[in-house]
């Protein structure tokens, strides 16, 4: 699983490959997604399942929920496992009775993180209370682990490529300025970066524009 996570070929497949394992590997997870929190706003990856989204939104529409509580935990929990939502009224008292109304009968959340950042949390999920032991538990840990290793290569990976591919982009819009007004290399850059700026647009876009129209918008 390990290798096959790093050799997909995007980031949106990695995180499709990582859901996927959660729901082969943990034993009682009916659904997998990963979820990403912007301050209080969700983003939902890679779902196996309507009830991962829908499990989100609710958090966010409440401002409440395990995944709220682990993403904000000053103790540093990475893992919480949630045996029976039935029983955590007191905890999360609006989360809980409309979770189970979703069709959550527990869930497991493991934070997704490396030496250098924060990735989100891979969350698991099942329709019956009780369904996830302590193996589930350890198997979704170990999965998390090697996720977050994976996910973070994968985003490099994808962040290298769009940088070769907009220095190549400015590369050829300078050369077309260049031969137009007769600039010198920096001249060129210089042209872009000051439209860039007094336009508001960023150089990849000014950039491409010009590859397209052969001159300055």
């Amino acid at each position: 699983m390990a290798r096959d996570l790093l050799a997909q070929e995007s980031v949106d497949a990695t995180l499709e490959r990582i859901t996927v394992s959660a729901t082969e590997l943990v034993e009682g997870c009916d659904a997998a997604g990963i979820l990403v929190l912007h301050d209080t706003k969700v983003e939902t990856l890679a779902a196996t399942h309507p009830l991962v989204t829908d499990s989100d939104l609710l958090q966010q529409r409440l401002g409440e929920g395990p995944c709220f509580a682990a993403a904000h935990s000053s103790q540093g929990e990475r893992v919480f496992r949630i045996a029976d939502l039935t029983a955590e009224q007191q905890r999360w008292p609006a989360f809980a009775p409309q979770a189970r109304q979703l069709g959550v009968g527990s869930m497991m959340g493991f934070l997704l993180f490396t030496e250098d950042e924060d990735l989100g949390a891979l969350n698991v999920y099942s329709h019956r209370p009780g369904a996830f032991t302590d193996d589930s538990e350890l198997a979704g840990l170990l999965l998390a682990s090697h996720a977050a290793v994976a996910f973070s290569a994968a985003r490099t990976h994808a962040q290298m490529e769009r940088a070769v591919a907009t220095r190549h982009l400015i590369g050829e819009a300078m050369g077309i300025i260049m031969g137009r007004h007769h600039l010198t290399e920096d001249e060129a850059f210089d042209v872009l970066r000051r439209y860039s700026q007094e336009s508001n647009t960023k150089l990849r876009e000014v950039a491409r524009r010009i590859c397209e129209e052969g001159s300055l918008p």
